[in-house]
């Protein structure tokens, strides 16, 4: 069986589709960490039987609290799936090329801090881009810079608003992040 462990700062619609995708499978989210208590992948967790973890920024960037706890589920990989902080470097050494994160737009444009959400399509909106997408990329030390593992791309109208393109944005991740992570963790 191949675990995954899962960190997310908001819905979770990408952690459930993850899980419904992977049912019959011999692939498991082991865990959901969460770094917001207001979050609706807690729900999700609960809903799903997932072990959830709830962390701070202190015990996140300054203990091995967090560490020790992703740890003791020994994962095969490590998914970002919308979890908004950046990780720090001692788990990235901790996990050599298991970490994975889904940025919401075609890197390298529209990445960085403070790019994520309706910020990224507001961006490409404004920007008049006629295409926007999803990069699967893993994560180094900066952010959304690690080496690209996927992208797929969709088109953006003129009449898209952040709202829209979001809706294009999630049925690409929905479609693609699942594939993608079988593909790396087999």
């Amino acid at each position: 069986m191949k675990r995954i462990v899962i960190f997310a700062s908001g819905s979770g619609s990408n952690a459930e589709n993850i899980h419904h995708q992977f049912a019959n499978e011999n692939i498991e989210i082991v865990a959901i960490f969460c770094n917001n208590e207001k979050a609706g992948v807690i729900e999700r967790a609960n809903r799903l039987n997932i072990s959830l973890h709830l962390f701070n920024r202190n015990d996140f960037n300054n203990t091995n609290i967090v560490d020790q706890e992703i740890l003791s589920y020994h994962p095969d990989l490590i998914v970002l799936a919308g979890f908004l902080w950046k990780i720090p470097e001692r788990l990235i050494v901790l996990f050599p090329n298991k970490i994975i994160n889904i940025h919401p737009a075609l890197l390298p444009k529209y990445g960085g801090k403070g790019m994520y959400g309706h910020f990224v399509h507001d961006a490409v909106i404004n920007a008049k881009e006629t295409k926007s997408g999803i990069t699967i990329h893993y994560v180094n030390e900066h952010y959304d810079e690690g080496k690209y593992i996927f992208q797929a791309e969709c088109e953006v109208t003129s009449n898209d608003t952040p709202e829209t393109l979001a809706d294009k944005i999630h049925q690409l991740e929905f479609a693609h992040f699942p594939q993608i992570i079988k593909k790396i963790i087999q």
